[in-house]
């Protein structure tokens, strides 16, 4: 298989960065693998601070057991500043996920034309 096509699969169904790693470019590997799971780490801390409050309320008897209650909290929980963090985590991974997928490709097309490189 064509070191493009590889590194391109790496990048797109491992993680952003993994194809740069295979093509030996560590800093593009580094910049898109930070990037990403800085913004799962900024979305996982999201998720864990809602449901601990979700849970404290429930424990407290303010929301009830119900789904569309809980649902319903959680909608009250989620403020502005939170939504948008959030929609620029989200981004920020996709962003880079798209990027390493196609700049994989890319430099693995340059060693595919000259192996020798």
């Amino acid at each position: 298989m064509r070191a493009s096509i590889k590194a391109a699969m790496l990048s797109a169904l491992v993680f952003p960065g993994a194809g740069h790693l295979l093509l030996k470019s560590y800093k593009m590997a580094a910049v898109l693998a930070t990037i990403a799971a800085g913004g799962t780490a900024v979305l996982i801390m999201q998720a864990i601070d809602m449901a601990t409050t979700l849970v404290d309320k429930i424990q407290r008897g303010e929301v009830s057991l119900d789904p569309d209650a809980i649902a319903a909290a959680i909608n009250m929980h989620t403020t502005t500043a939170q939504a948008q963090s959030a929609d620029l985590a989200t981004y920020a991974i996709i962003i880079a996920w798209l990027l390493g997928t196609v700049d994989a490709y890319r430099r693995g097309q340059a060693i595919d034309k000259n192996p020798k490189n």
